[in-house]
């Protein structure tokens, strides 16, 4: 199958080609018919399987339909569908309320990369940033809307939002949503949306309160299971270091120094860790940045591009990360901490093995998160290699019950590092060359490491050669 068989409109398909797709993906092929003929849905699709297009495509080709029948006349308005306001050229048919800012803007990407060619408007809004542009967006007339609960109910109360002729609503990460509380903000929205309208559901796990949403808000609808979370990524090879707490940030540099690797994502479990664990990265002559709910928008704007575009090959994530972060080409995923969620950590690792590509994750695992990666083994029915190559190893069994929240233990060591030099060591000679960078010579003693951990991942690991390290960066 193609984009072509799925029967959108041609201006669509035309953007469709443009951005270099030709085969959809499972959920891509599911869902736009059933989306395109104007019923509600809910798709059940982990991060990384094609669930914006899935939606975005067929929204716009509807939305192009709509307003090619009214130009014609032959439209159907709904009798019960108010007048649009005499100051705007246009209104809001089309809602999509994400979880997070980058997952908004992402989705507002996406529509204007669909649609270019459709005659359409649309705009993004979300917190962190002034209102005035978006605002002025939403005075001059748009037709699609793309939101986060926050901003959405603050726009609503100034009187700038009208919801009253949505006639699609999209309702993504639905579950991430339940985590971070916005469900009741979101039935306050449902509130205000004419009860006659199409309504698409997305959402990664199903706990009971939002299949109990989803059964409050569609009707009849179609239901498509794509990847569950217990499938993770077939093309992600994964391992985990059992290590001391105090032994991380050590076992970090001998990850980072005996593996080869391009983009790389680091997860971390609070907002200060993250700090952390960049400024220690910083120190040892990594270019690294951290995102974070406590950085402005700015702040992660600049951080995400400069990711993307190869400038900071390091970046240091909460969870704020782990879904709707759409970046190519990310070779390994860290879990310098151990989520507590299961499903957590599968959201963490798809980063990685995206649009067909072979990725790495690796999981630093401590004597107090060993129930918790037991509880990820047990979703995932899978046993993770745990990788021998690992100087700092902890002999220590696995803990008989499940700790609390609150890791205990000593804390890391986040100052020079102190780990004993590996078989296959690295000779330095330090210099200063042009704008202070720090220039190396690696004397190799060994020719191949694992492509997970580095050197002896186990069995059935990919012989890699390991590269000098152009991302070093500024020195000490």
């Amino acid at each position: 199958m193609t984009f072509a068989d799925l029967r959108l409109a041609e201006p669509i398909l035309r953007a469709v080609v443009a951005e270099g797709y030709d085969v959809p993906t499972p959920i891509q092929a599911q869902a736009i018919p059933h989306v395109r003929d104007g019923k509600d849905l809910l798709g059940c699709a982990q991060t990384g399987t094609g669930k914006t297009a899935a939606f975005a495509l067929p929204i716009l080709h509807r939305l192009m339909e709509a307003k090619a029948d009214e130009k014609a006349g032959t439209g159907h308005p709904t009798e019960a569908k108010p007048k649009p306001a005499k100051h705007h050229a246009r209104v809001i048919r089309a809602l999509i309320l994400s979880p997070t800012r980058e997952l908004a803007q992402q989705i507002a990407d996406s529509f204007k990369a669909y649609g270019k060619h459709a005659g359409l408007r649309g705009t993004v809004v979300y917190g962190g940033v002034g209102q005035q542009p978006q605002t002025a967006a939403i005075k001059a007339g748009i037709d699609i809307l793309v939101a986060t609960p926050g901003r959405l109910h603050d726009l609503i109360g100034q009187g700038y939002i009208n919801l009253s002729h949505v006639e699609i609503f999209v309702l993504d990460e639905a579950d991430r949503m339940l985590d971070m509380g916005f469900i009741e903000p979101i039935r306050k929205v449902i509130a205000l949306l004419p009860k006659k309208r199409q309504t698409l559901m997305f959402s990664a796990t199903m706990p009971k309160e939002i299949r109990h949403l989803a059964e409050a808000i569609l009707r009849d609808p179609v239901r498509i299971e794509v990847a569950p979370v217990e499938a993770t990524a077939a093309l992600v090879e994964q391992g985990v270091y059992f290590v001391e707490k105090s032994k991380k940030p050590e076992l970090l540099l001998h990850f980072l120094e005996h593996t080869s690797i391009t983009r790389t994502l680091i997860f971390t479990r609070t907002k200060h860790g993250a700090d952390r664990v960049t400024k220690f990265l910083v120190r040892e002559g990594y270019r690294a940045e951290a995102i974070h709910g406590d950085k402005s928008q700015g702040q992660r704007q600049r951080a995400l591009a400069n990711f993307k575009a190869d400038k900071t090959p390091i970046l240091v994530a909460t969870d704020i990360a782990a879904r709707g972060l759409d970046v190519d080409n990310i070779s390994h995923v860290v879990n310098f901490d151990v989520p507590h969620e299961p499903e957590t950590y599968v959201h963490r690792i798809g980063r990685t093995g995206r649009a067909g590509a072979t990725g790495d994750a690796v999981s630093f695992c401590m004597y107090e998160e060993r129930s918790y990666f037991a509880q990820i083994e047990r979703l995932m029915n899978k046993q993770v290699k745990v990788i021998e190559d690992n100087p700092f190893k902890d002999h220590a069994p696995p803990p008989k019950a499940k700790s609390h929240h609150g890791s205990g233990g000593s804390k890391p060591h986040y100052g020079k590092p102190r780990s004993p030099k590996p078989s296959h060591a690295r000779s330095h000679s330090h210099g200063k060359g042009s704008g202070g960078e720090k220039k190396q010579s690696h004397a190799k003693t060994q020719a191949s490491h694992g492509n997970v951990g580095g050197a002896g991942a186990g069995a059935g690991a990919r012989p890699t050669t390991k590269k000098k390290w152009s991302f070093r960066g500024q020195g000490r």
